[in-house]
Formats: structure tokens, C-alpha cells, sequence
């Protein structure tokens, strides 16, 4: 249901004033226009940076609440949204496929659109949405039934919606697109069903479908509604027929590297769990059996779809490492353009941005089981004895050897943003200290249903602290500092030139950090968890900060027993807005 509400979306209708327009030059400028926010990550590269610096590490302490909007009604669960900001409006998405515009300066309503759902979705981590996107005249976002709709910023009318992929077959999509030269890139959701990952590239203005890229071995890529290329080569790496339902999921979204006019996406993890399904009748020298481009960084070139280079972190998945975690673009302090990218795993890499090439990996939680380390080659060193056992062993064929593993199958980071500051060099990442027991059993595939061929119990490590924020050196790896959290961390994080970090946590603060020595500077409590993620912005000259409180996401659906550690969480919806007075900056 599209609900217009707006008294000052209409005036401004009325009046005839031209809409303003958001362009490529906007896009690629985000991060140093402290007025607006229009893309995902604070910049297409993800830093999720801000070089503001009126609010800083000696008058964060006068932060204050401006205004708070509640998205309503009873559809809360998590809330993932990262707002965007631009021309006097805020938008943000909701739960249940909803976006909002408010008026920037006052927290009031200017309309609200409703995805029509249909019966049967298939949603595996919670009905979440982690945001929009902004061209031109129009604001962009994606729906649990696997579909993008492209609406008039104005008005929240729908300019057009497409079908990105089959809800029916476990498909979905919550990510952020992301817009680069006119076209609106999507990945897909829906790993645990047996779906085939897949980039695709629309016409920002028609939603006409450009190219296609499918991220596992033996599927076709199209470009203008033909055939072009086959990705990877068949049965390569895949046993029979096991590559048609390989899984992939692109479910995150991906990053834009302007310098190198490069998307890299992130594949999840291979269909099913069980390893040894999909290591079968190959052997293990080389790469047969890595199930590529499962559990990979993949470059792409935005024009035509075509695959530039990939990097996997895990080869031989089987604990579900997805490989979709964020890839930021940066420049390391001698001056070399790198990415990086923490991945479920449990190591943090350093890459090269000319062509993917490994250049480091380094562990950002304490307890690695399933590999003792990464060669100089950039593969993973396994621990063959902390892989979930073959269910073929068993006397009676039904489970295999049971393993503690660490981290557990939500990773040592799972989709929550990372931050980079340009001021210290540094990368703040959330993080989780926790294991789990896994199993393989025998699985076949049905369309629709769960793929998965393992059972698992996610518990902690440790009993002070689940969540970790650490702060890492990307040029050694160095832990800098680190503040544990009760709960798990499951929000998004943020750096600012005035020398703080921003995230939240379950319980329900938002907290502001020293970003040499992580002291908490500031603190406010938003009465539910806070799944959501950070930015700020200026305002006629002030500094505001903008994050969404709603506890949900995949640790109360997934997290065993840690999830009855944290099941005292209320719920919520509720998009918070501070900022920090002209007469308190000087204080």
C-alpha cells in the first residue's frame, strides 16, 4: 500500500519546483559532501568514513536527541536500514519491505510505501532490509519476493518493479543496490535453498535488464538479452550436476572501486553444507572440489558482467563461511591501493585492488579451528579433523562425526559493516567470539525447500563477552584495541575525522568510541537492540548522527544457545536522530 501523507512533498509539488537530481558525480563524491548521503557505505568504496570533525572526542559528550521516528504497526523484527540522506528528505527501508521518507529536520512523515507480499516467501535470516539506493529522480529498493522497485522520490509512486529471481524457489533479496554509471546492480538472497547466486545490472531509468552474472561454475551470463559467457568452466570444480544448485548467494550486495571501475560482489556459501556431497568423484589436489565461485570475492566489470578475477576465502566450504562480507577500497599508509574484507571465517585479508591478488590474511577472533592459517599463496591451511564428518562413515548413514568448531556458522563477522578511518588507518570491526557443534546428514535437493545437509548449535566461547569490537592495523594485523560486548554485536560501525567510532549493540545503546584507545565516550539508551547502521551528516552547520533501533536479524532465529542469552530483548522500530547544538560544539 502507498500511503502519501506528505504536506511538504505536496507544497513543493505544487509549487512547481523542479526535483533535484542525484547524478554519477554525486555518486562518486558522497563521501566528501558532508551534506548528503546517498549511497551505501557512506561512499561506494565502503569506508563508511566521514570527514567531518565538528563533533569530536572532547563535545561528543553534548550530543543530544533531535527528533525520533517510529516505523509503527506491529511489523517490527529486525531493522537493518542504513538511512540516506538528500535535498531536505531522510529515507530509510523497514522491516517487511517498507520505506519511509521524513523530513530532515523535523522527524516528520512525507510518505511511506508498503510491498505488496505474497504468501509462501522464503526469508532465511529474518524479514530484514538493509537499505536504498538514489538516482536521479528516484529511490531504489529490494523486496523479500525477490523483486526491485524503483519509486519517484517525491511522491513514493512506483516508477517500475522487477522480478530479480523466483520467491517460490527460496529466492529473496535484502541487500542495498548499488548504482554505478546508470545502472542499478543487485545480488540475490536464498543460499539455504539451493538458488544460484547471481549479479544482475538494470537501466537505472526503465529497470530494463542490461547484463546477468551468475557466480557459479557452468551457468551462462547474458548481456542485452543474449547469451554471453559461461562463468568458470564446467565441472571444473563441481561433481555432476551439483553446480545447478550450487548456491552462491550474493545476498550482501557489493562495493564500487572507481579506481579500477571494478564491482566486487561476495559469494556465499556453497549448496549443500556437506562438503563431501560436493567433493565427490573429484579429487582434492588443486582446485577440484573448491566449488567455485562459492565462498569467493569476485571482480566484475559494470559495463558487460564480465569476471575480472575472483579470490576464495574458503575453498572446501563446509562449515558456512559465506563469502559475502563487505570489500573496501582503501589506501594503505605507504601509499598502496588495497581492499580488505573480514570474512566469516575468522581472518581479515588485504588484497591486491589491480587484480584481487591475496597479500595478507591475519585472525580477528581468538579461537580458529577449522584452519591453522593462510599460506603465502592466500589458501586456507585446513585442520581435515575439525571437518564436519562424511554421514556415508556412519554405521547407519544418517549423521556424520559431530565437530566443536570455531567460529560458529554466523561467523566471526557476519553482514554488519566494518569501518575504515582515513585519520588513523585503521578498520573497526564487529565481531563475535563463538563456536559451534556441527554435523553433516544426507540431503537432496527440492525446489523450495531447505539445502542444507548439516545440523549445528551455535554456543559462546567465553562466558564474559560474545560481541567484539575490535579495532585492527590492516598493514600487520594488529589488534589495536578491543571492547567486549555481553551480547553478540550485530550493528553496522561508522569513523569520523572528529575522532570517534559509532555502532550499537543488543542492549540497546548507541555508543560513541575513542578511535585510538576505544574508550566509550558517549552512550544513549534506545530501549530496543540496535541491529542498524550508523552515519552522520550536516545541517545548517551542525553535526547530526542517525541510527535505527529494532533487535532482530538472524541471532534470535540461528543462535542456539546464545540466542537464549539475549531472548530478554524487546523489539522495536524506531529510527533515532541527535545531534550536536551550535552553542555545545566549542565545549
Amino acid at each position: 500500500m502507498n500511503r502519501f501523507i506528505a504536506v511538504v512533498a505536496a507544497s513543493v509539488l505544487a509549487s512547481g519546483m523542479a526535483q533535484a537530481q542525484v547524478t554519477e558525480d554525486d555518486l562518486r563524491n558522497d563521501q566528501s559532501i558532508t551534506t548528503q548521503i546517498v549511497t551505501n557505505g557512506m561512499g561506494r568504496h565502503l569506508q563508511r568514513y566521514s570527514p567531518l570533525d565538528i563533533l569530536n572526542k572532547d563535545n561528543v559528550k553534548n550530543l543530544v536527541p533531535a527528533w525520533a521516528f517510529s516505523l509503527g504497526g506491529e511489523k517490527q523484527r529486525g531493522q537493518e536500514t542504513q538511512p540516506l540522506v538528500y535535498d531536505g528528505v531522510m529515507y530509510i527501508t523497514g522491516s517487511y519491505s517498507r520505506l519511509y521518507a521524513i523530513d530532515l529536520a523535523t522527524g516528520t512523515e512525507l510518505w511511506q510505501y508498503d510491498a505488496r507480499l505474497p504468501e509462501g516467501i522464503l526469508p532465511c535470516c529474518d524479514v530484514v532490509n538493509r537499505g536504498a539506493a538514489i538516482y536521479g529522480d528516484k529511490i531504489y529498493f529490494g523486496t523479500l519476493d525477490a523483486r526491485i522497485v524503483a519509486l519517484d522520490r517525491k511522491t513514493g509512486d512506483v516508477a517500475w518493479r522487477k522480478k530479480i529471481a523466483d520467491y517460490k524457489a527460496g529466492y529473496s533479496y535484502t541487500a542495498a543496490p548499488l548504482i554505478v554509471n546508470g545502472l542499478v546492480i543487485t545480488g540475490n538472497s536464498g543460499g539455504e535453498f539451493g538458488i544460484v547466486g547471481e549479479v544482475q545490472a538494470r537501466d537505472a531509468e526503465t529497470g530494463d535488464l542490461v547484463w546477468t552474472r551468475p557466480v557459479i561454475e557452468g551457468h551462462m551470463g547474458t548481456l542485452n538479452g543474449e547469451e554471453s559467457t559461461m562463468t568458470g568452466t564446467l565441472n571444473a570444480t563441481w561433481p555432476g550436476d551439483m553446480w545447478k544448485t550450487g548456491g552462491g548467494a550474493t545476498w550482501l550486495g557489493g562495493s564500487y572501486d572507481i579506481d579500477t571501475d571494478t564491482l566486487v560482489f561476495g559469494a556465499g556459501n556453497p549448496a549443500p553444507w556437506n562438503s563431501h556431497l560436493r567433493n565427490a568423484g573429484t579429487p582434492t589436489e588443486g582446485n577440484a572440489g573448491d566449488n567455485l565461485y562459492a565462498a569467493s570475492r569476485i571482480g566484475i566489470d559494470p559495463a558487460n558482467g564480465e569476471i575480472k578475477w575472483h579470490y576464495q576465502t574458503t575453498p572446501r566450504e563446509g562449515w558456512d563461511y559465506d563469502g559475502v562480507n563487505e570489500v573496501v577500497a582503501y589506501t594503505d599508509r605507504a601509499g598502496n591501493k588495497r581492499y580488505a574484507t573480514a570474512d566469516r571465517n575468522g581472518f581479515f585479508y588485504v588484497l591486491n585492488r589491480e587484480d584481487g591478488a591475496f597479500v595478507s590474511a591475519a585472525p580477528f577472533v581468538k579461537d580458529i579451528t577449522w584452519a591453522s592459517g593462510i599460506d603465502d599463496s592466500g589458501r586456507p591451511i585446513f585442520n581435515e579433523d575439525n571437518r564436519p564428518g562424511n554421514p556415508s562413515d556412519a554405521a547407519d548413514g544418517k549423521k556424520g562425526d559431530v565437530v566443536f568448531a570455531s567460529p560458529g556458522f554466523l561467523g566471526g563477522k557476519n553482514w554488519m559493516p566494518m569501518a575504515f578511518s582515513q585519520k588513523t588507518g585503521n578498520f573497526y570491526v564487529p565481531s563475535n567470539e563463538w563456536g559451534m557443534d556441527i554435523w553433516n546428514e544426507p540431503i537432496s535437493y527440492k525446489k523450495g525447500a531447505a539445502y542444507l545437509g548439516a545440523g549445528f548449535t551455535i554456543k559462546p566461547n567465553y562466558e564474559d563477552h560474545i560481541g567484539s569490537l575490535k579495532a585492527i592495523d590492516p598493514d600487520t594485523g594488529e589488534i589495536k584495541w578491543e571492547y567486549k560486548n555481553n551480547a553478540p554485536l550485530w550493528a553496522g560501525v561508522m569513523a569520523t575525522a572528529g575522532g570517534l567510532v559509532f555502532t550499537g549493540n543488543p542492549e540497546g545503546e548507541i555508543i560513541a568510541f575513542d578511535d585510538e584507545t576505544g574508550e566509550v565516550l558517549w552512550s544513549f539508551q534506545t530501549g530496543s537492540g540496535i541491529v542498524g547502521q550508523p552515519v552522520t551528516y550536516e545541517l545548517d552547520g551542525e553535526q547530526y548522527v542517525s541510527l535505527i533501533s529494532g533487535w532482530g536479524g538472524a541471532v534470535p532465529l540461528w543462535g542456539g544457545e546464545v540466542a537464549k542469552k539475549v531472548n530478554y530483548l524487546n523489539q522495536g522500530g524506531m529510527l533515532w536522530t541527535f545531534k550536536l547544538p551550535k552553542q555545545l560544539a566549542s565545549n
